[in-house]
């Protein structure tokens, strides 16, 4: 299983444009995940036209964006469960934040955004992934996102990063 993770792409105007980063860096995967921010409405909507897609709304994300999604979500996937959270909140770091919000359930894999820094690491055995944001970098160098390839015996996570 191969699945494309995105999240902060913080998209304002012209919700196209996540057809263009789907056909050029998604076209290989057999599922779509998003870590929210998406800003408009319409992203999720044209994301929900591709594939199999999982996604959960952020921070910026208004209430026609929240209609359409949960705040938090996990989901199995070859006997992996995998938690998605965005990461906001006032307390602690993105990632304790993610991590935290997930304590009374069991996951293997916690995916998540909110700081549009490329981040994998593991914390009390627990993956914890953030793909950055593949259209708003911010303050990071490059746009990035993450290509997760999962096996019954394998976990293959590559950071992609775009230099544009």
């Amino acid at each position: 299983m191969i699945i494309g993770i995105m999240s902060d792409t913080h998209i304002h105007k012209h919700a196209e444009k996540i057809n263009e980063l789907i056909n050029q860096y998604f076209m290989d995967v057999d599922m779509i995940i998003h870590a929210g921010d998406y800003t408009d409405s319409k992203v999720v909507s044209i994301l929900k036209r591709y594939k199999n897609f999982v996604g959960v709304w952020g921070n910026v994300d208004k209430s026609n964006t929240r209609e359409l999604l949960q705040e938090k979500e996990i989901v199995n996937i070859l006997d992996y469960q995998i938690g998605i959270y965005h990461g906001h909140g006032d307390e602690k770091t993105t990632i304790d934040r993610a991590y935290d919000i997930f304590k009374n359930d069991r996951v293997d894999i916690i995916i998540f955004g909110h700081s549009h820094k490329p981040t994998v690491l593991t914390k009390n055995k627990i993956l914890m992934i953030n793909p950055g944001s593949i259209s708003y970098r911010r303050t990071e160098r490059w746009n990035s996102y993450i290509i997760l390839k999962l096996d019954k015996d394998l976990i293959d996570v590559q950071i992609k990063l775009i230099n544009k």
